[in-house]
């Protein structure tokens, strides 16, 4: 690497030439100064506190390639792809690459072509990938999500323990560790079991500023209320909901839709490639509401997300904190609302008690009661955090949170007044058309060239291009977020466009969607039509169990008569058999009568098939 006095090593230089901004955020400067210095590092930064640089930068400015290991392949492929636009040479390896792709990236790597080089823990796992990477030129191995080395962190993986072995068989290459949420305990297993030698520690407050944390006990019906009136609020805006199931994150959709409000969606039981488009989707503005399970978001690099909505406990502080801390990541005001019912806790104690491994399930337990005292306790929310991490702030109230007084209005008004912090703190200096019709273009130019519309322009850049409404490339050079590869890439396009709007073109303004068919109306509409369960599953996105408990229940309503045709006469027999012998009020009895094969959701189909036909003829 170069030398730190070097003369050659401009980083203002670089952070404006490559990625058009005029600062570093804080700590970032003292941290890529240790890693050009050949130094190891440990260092903890919040979601949104620009880790990412921390690396991306040292390897731009120093010799060799930097191997960045992560468990994301959505982080990996978007990091890589936003470097090469910004024209710093990256490549990802993993397993979902055509094997000629693989070797080729192999190839170049040998050659010492990338500056990054992006790969999971499973590969630096193999043997092969040790012996090859000692035919590159090795700038430093920097680790992501490093917490899950640790068995005392929220989310351990067995595969990340294998880079302890990185100090043995590389122990002249610095390693840097980077996470966004680590107690004092697991930032001491980090360096314990990645050997850093004296490394440079790093811990960014994990008081979050900008975000405002709500914390709301409900029930069902409060609870759905409650999620309509902030979804209104923040109409227009980039928003997460986490649902704790998979069921309940169909149903939340499908609510939703009823409220004329468009969500989309995101959960392991999807096929991958419907997962991708509905995370594209997302991704490129198209829609704006995402809802996931709770493994949503891991390594999804979208900085202006507006609010993040959990509707249910999530299993640790740390797993909320890093959740919640997906919302704001480009430092603008943003919402985190937690809507808990009574039943998360007993369903959280119900699941740590059926782990096997005694010591996992203490350290569950201690994770339990640190999170129920958090969402039950008086004291400041951002303290509280702050505390937890081994963090002693200064401060007494935090005025951003419900605690310390913080209201959001339309939670305790039904007119649920729309609240825009962004626009009201930008409206005396940004054209807000031209704010819109600059998105659209980006929307465009993402489904132009199949990338996600953060990657083009993140919404601060737009904000500061509607602000500044350059006329030239030099003037556009002065834009945050506007680095010379870019403005080379986009510069013209971006140019005309906003002269296209000074000669009076506008966004084009789309209908608003209505309130849409309930899922029982639509289900029954294409039952009408002659299509099977598995048919409508894939024309609704759906998963086939939602489909029959559909089904099920418009039969139990009376709305829908049984057909012979949802299911073979011996397996409906088989099942009414079971019922009859067992009783029609438990179906767990009746399921361990029957194969395996046969689901909870046909026995409700059949069960409600009987209740509406006693004398069904067997």
């Amino acid at each position: 690497m170069l030398e730190l006095s070097s003369p050659a090593i401009d980083l203002h230089g670089l952070l404006r030439q490559y990625w058009g901004y005029d600062e570093f955020r804080p700590q970032q400067e003292a941290v890529i100064r240790c890693l050009l210095g050949g130094r190891d590092a440990a260092v903890v930064m919040p979601t949104g506190g620009g880790k990412s640089l921390c690396y991306q930068l040292p390897a731009l400015a120093g010799a060799g390639t930097t191997v960045v290991i992560s468990p994301l392949i959505a982080l990996m492929q978007d990091q890589a792809e936003q470097l090469a636009q910004m024209g710093i040479p990256a490549a990802v390896l993993n397993s979902t690459m055509p094997y000629a792709e693989q070797q080729k990236v192999m190839w170049d790597a040998k050659r010492g072509v990338y500056r990054l080089l992006y790969l999971s823990p499973e590969r630096m796992a193999r043997e092969e990938t040790v012996n090859w990477l000692h035919n590159i030129p090795l700038a430093m191995f920097a680790i992501d999500e490093a917490h899950c080395i640790s068995e005392w962190g929220h989310e351990f993986r067995p595969e990340y323990r294998m880079l302890g072995r990185l100090r043995t068989n590389f122990p002249d290459v610095p390693i840097a560790a980077f996470t966004a949420s680590a107690t004092q305990k697991v930032r001491h297993d980090i360096i314990q079991q990645l050997g850093l030698y004296e490394p440079g520690k790093f811990i960014r407050s994990f008081h979050r500023r900008n975000l405002r944390y709500i914390i709301r006990q409900a029930d069902s019906v409060t609870q759905f209320d409650l999620l309509v009136r902030t979804l209104k609020a923040h109409e227009g805006n980039t928003v997460i909901i986490y649902a704790p199931t998979v069921a309940g994150v169909e149903s939340t959709v499908d609510d939703l839709g009823q409220q004329g409000i468009e969500a989309i969606p995101y959960h392991g039981q999807m096929g991958a490639a419907l997962r991708s488009r509905n995370q594209n989707r997302w991704m490129a503005d198209e829609v704006r509401v995402l809802v996931g399970t709770l493994a949503f978001g891991l390594g999804i690099n979208k900085p202006h997300v507006r609010a993040v909505i959990h509707l249910a406990l999530p299993k640790s502080l740390e797993q909320y904190y890093q959740e919640a801390g997906r919302a704001g990541r480009d430092g603008e005001p943003a919402d985190c609302l937690l809507l808990w019912q009574k039943k998360d806790i007993g369903l959280l104690a119900y699941f740590i008690e059926q782990l096997k491994d005694k010591e996992e399930r203490e350290r569950a337990w201690d994770r339990y009661r640190v999170l129920r005292n958090f969402v039950e306790s008086s004291v400041c929310r951002h303290r509280a955090i702050c505390e937890y991490f081994g963090e002693t702030p200064k401060w007494e109230d935090c005025g951003g949170c419900d605690v310390c007084g913080h209201k959001l209005e339309w939670l305790d008004n039904k007119a649920a007044k729309r609240e825009r912090a962004v626009a009201e703190k930008t409206a005396d200096t940004v054209d807000e058309a031209l704010r819109d019709y600059l998105r659209q273009w980006r929307l465009g130019m993402a489904k132009k060239t199949k990338q996600p519309a953060f990657i083009i322009m993140h919404d601060a850049t737009i904000d500061d291009l509607a602000r500044r409404v350059p006329q030239n490339k030099e003037e556009l050079l002065k834009v945050f977020g506007i680095g010379l590869a870019k403005a080379e890439k986009w510069g013209a396009e971006i140019l005309d466009a906003i002269a296209a709007y000074l000669q009076g073109d506008r966004a084009i303004e789309f209908e608003k969607a209505g309130p849409k068919d309930s899922p029982a109306e639509l289900t029954l509409q294409l039952l009408k039509q002659g299509k099977s369960f598995e048919e409508i599953a894939s024309i609704r996105d759906r998963r086939l169990q939602t489909v029959i408990t559909t089904v099920a229940s418009l039969v139990e309503q009376g709305k829908l008569e049984w057909s012979d045709s949802w299911m073979p006469a011996e397996r409906r027999k088989l099942i009414e058999d079971a019922a009859r012998q067992q009783g029609f009020e438990r179906l767990k009895p009746i399921k361990e009568l029957l194969p395996e094969d046969v689901s909870y959701d046909e026995i409700r189909l059949v069960l409600a098939g009987l209740s509406k036909s006693p004398q069904v003829p067997g």
